[in-house]
């Protein structure tokens, strides 16, 4: 199969290639639950992510970026109100392309290919990923838009971090390098490009140093044959029973213990 703009995120794509975002359904981030029913179903076409103001707001500065705006606009009516003004979330999305173009060390990372989609195997998978800003033999670069940058996170275990690994940029970052690295011979530095939602945006650029990102893939690779069986139809996927999807698929049998609610509180 050969990838397109417009087949990229198809579903024949999604069955035929892993992708970062799969990665994360299947096998779950610190800030993100695992759920291996969701992401079958996702596969199979039973479920779709919901379009989120977040992730509007998110694709509205990709959009602008990559020189799509008028036809994501276009496509997305709900960005406007009855009387054809755009909602408050989304001229926070102009504040915020508004505050990146005058930083002009920003706008650098910018300056590369855009969206660029490449193809490669890791850990007996075919991927697929789709760069927001490829500089040739210089960087890659992946724009993020958050609620804001130096929010802390705390896991499970006591542990704090930030939005970076809480919500695993640090996988994709690890996979687009090496997915590049087959690609081109050449191991490049991954940064985020991110920019906040706050009253005045916060801009950064943030490296993820190539140690960190090597840990990840390693990480990666031993999941894959897991995500390849799952993919197969070898056995049943586990539901999480928390997200929408297992919300939504809940057939009660039986009744549960008053604790049991607290339970991966």
């Amino acid at each position: 199969m050969i990838l397109t703009a417009e087949n990229y995120y198809s579903q024949e794509a999604n069955r035929e290639y892993m992708s970062v975002s799969q990665y994360k359904t299947l096998f779950g981030t610190f800030g993100k639950v695992a759920c291996e029913a969701r992401a079958i179903a996702e596969l199979n076409g039973e479920w779709e992510q919901e379009k989120t103001t977040a992730l509007l707001v998110g694709s509205y500065v990709d959009a602008h970026f990559e020189g799509t705006l008028d036809l994501f606009r276009a496509q997305n009516p709900e960005l406007f109100t009855k009387a054809g003004q755009l909602k408050a979330e989304f001229r926070k999305a102009e504040e915020i392309i508004a505050r990146i173009e005058r930083d002009s060390y920003f706008m650098k990372f910018m300056s590369g290919q855009k969206q660029v989609i490449m193809t490669g195997e890791i850990g007996g998978a075919k991927w697929k990923i789709k760069v927001d800003s490829l500089i040739p033999d210089v960087c890659i670069v992946d724009l993020k838009v958050m609620k804001a940058l130096r929010d802390v996170f705390r896991t499970h275990d006591a542990e704090y971090m930030g939005f970076v690994e809480y919500w695993g940029y640090d996988l994709q970052g690890a996979v687009y390098q090496e997915i590049v690295r087959q690609n081109t011979g050449k191991t490049l530095p991954f940064f985020i490009a991110a920019a906040s939602k706050e009253k005045e945006p916060d801009i950064e650029i943030i490296q993820i140093d190539d140690a960190h990102l090597k840990e990840c893939l390693i990480g990666i690779e031993s999941n894959v044959p897991k995500a390849l069986a799952l993919k197969s139809g070898a056995y049943q996927p586990i539901r999480c029973e928390s997200c929408d999807y297992c919300k939504h698929t809940k057939i009660l049998t039986s009744p549960i213990h008053y604790t049991d609610l607290m339970m991966g509180a």
